[in-house]
């Protein structure tokens, strides 16, 4: 008789001491930023990649999308894998997709090659990315323990979006494209050592219960469907985009209603989605996501490039100040802050901080120089987002059972990753016509477009940060 996920509690895993919670603290850490560096450190290394293998032009876009893709589609299922089939288990064979396929790239000698090796990193990307969350909230009760993990890995995932044109920009100057993608390889062997050693397979229920297969095929083919509507194509036929939407979104509808019937193991337990601090943190998850995820990355990338002039490497160095305010403020200041602020406050306070800081970068011009029009409002932007994206973290997964931590990691990571395809997409569709008025240089009217972006930013985190306000209070996300 299969034992119900929503009685796995703590007791079923092996207390780590604080030695080996250290360790499994970096090694989850390490694994995170992999995956979260890889979704923008091909950025700069594109042109080298093209010159390289070949690439069509209407192709070259693929080495990233192909990741994403794969990734958003699958990280439902990558989540509940967690949950049944052991948290170590899982864990090996996301970073030894990971590891291999980064192996493949980085010696691909033709363009398909490279895309399917970067197909096969999204995939083992969405095993992964669940996983380091799930062994995390299982390992560390929850209070200041669990904060102090939960800041870390929030830092670490957030710098990495920001370190991955820095570090591509320096391994493509300095060594060749190809480094970016091999560098993976001799962190994920150390990663699998460091998992073999350290992990236990957590609650002992793996062989109790099967698989949804049902649900995963219907959530991910819908995941998969959606994220490729939502990506952006040039040149893709309207009428071809519209057929998938129509088939992501029926797939979707169809999911929600096996869920529903499904007595066994559910990819995504309803049971979850009945806690307010699930369904609305995962809204709010989402919709930060598309406004504060990849679209800032991708936009600052263009402006620095496009607007200012910069080359690869020194776009990278960038971003050197939003991956050192957001470690900073991440590990030293957020932990603190949570311990004597409502989580409600800190979330809202700063998500509005962030919208400030996109209000002031929307006013950048072609006429600004790297200090002016980027160094002041990345103090904003990076402040912003370390305070709040750790407390709506552990807003999200608090008070799940450990049965379910898994389908909740992945919940979480699936509405960040679609939110950052949805915010995307309509970003870019929104700085594709003309705009400034009286723009009469490419320059000025290239920044003019994306003070756009920025300003639209602006002001959905502006209503995203009034949303926060409905999530409960601090008391109602104790375990119950």
């Amino acid at each position: 008789m299969t034992r119900n996920p929503a009685d796995q509690t703590a007791a079923d895993v092996r207390e780590p001491g604080p030695v080996a919670s250290a360790g499994i603290l970096a090694l989850v850490c390490a694994a995170q930023f992999m995956v979260v560096l890889d979704v923008s450190v091909v950025n700069v290394a594109l042109p080298s990649i093209q010159r390289s293998l070949g690439f069509a032009a209407a192709d070259l876009p693929w080495v990233a999308t192909s990741y994403a893709l794969v990734f958003g589609g699958f990280l439902l299922l990558g989540g509940r894998l967690a949950d049944l089939y052991g948290h170590r288990r899982v864990l090996g064979v996301g970073l030894g997709l990971f590891t291999a396929a980064s192996l493949a790239g980085g010696l691909a000698s033709s363009a398909g090659l490279l895309i399917g090796a970067r197909a096969v990193q999204g995939l083992g990307a969405a095993v992964l990315a669940p996983v380091t969350l799930t062994v995390l909230t299982v390992t560390f009760p929850e209070g200041a323990a669990r904060t102090r993990a939960l800041a870390v890995w929030t830092a670490v995932s957030l710098a990495g979006g920001a370190a991955g044109n820095l570090v591509g920009g320096a391994l493509t100057e300095y060594l060749s494209w190809r480094s970016i993608l091999l560098v993976n390889v001799p962190i994920g062997v150390a990663a699998l050592v460091a998992a073999a050693r350290l992990l236990g397979d957590g609650p002992a229920r793996a062989g109790t219960g099967r698989l949804d297969v049902p649900g995963a095929v219907l959530a991910t083919s819908g995941l998969v469907a959606v994220t490729y509507a939502l990506s952006p194509g040039e040149g893709r036929p309207g009428v071809v985009t519209a057929a998938v939407w129509v088939v992501g979104v029926l797939a979707l509808v169809a999911f929600a209603v096996v869920e529903v019937r499904v007595a066994d193991w559910p990819l995504l337990p309803p049971r979850l989605l009945r806690r307010r601090a699930v369904w609305l943190g995962n809204g709010v998850m989402l919709l930060a996501g598309a406004a504060f995820q990849v679209p800032m990355w991708y936009f600052l990338t263009l402006y620095m490039q496009n607007v200012l002039h910069l080359e690869a490497l020194q776009t990278g160095l960038g971003f050197l100040p939003h991956t050192v305010l957001t470690l900073l403020i991440g590990l030293r200041i957020t932990p603190w802050l949570m311990r004597h602020v409502d989580t409600r406050v800190l979330i809202a306070g700063g998500i509005w901080i962030a919208a400030a800081g996109f209000a002031w970068q929307s006013q950048s011009t072609a006429g600004d120089t790297y200090w002016s029009g980027v160094a002041g409002p990345a103090v904003l932007l990076s402040v912003g987002g370390a305070v709040f994206n750790t407390p709506l973290t552990a807003t999200v997964t608090s008070g799940v059972a450990d049965g379910d931590a898994g389908a909740a990691s992945g919940l979480m990571n699936t509405a960040k990753q679609v939110g950052g395809a949805l915010g995307l997409a309509a970003l870019v569709a929104l700085t594709a016509g003309p705009a400034g008025g009286g723009a009469t240089t490419g320059e000025a009217m290239l920044a003019a477009q994306y003070g756009q972006a920025f300003a639209a930013t602006a002001a959905v985190l502006a209503v995203i940060g009034a949303l926060a306000f409905g999530l409960p209070p601090r008391r109602d996300n104790a375990p119950r």
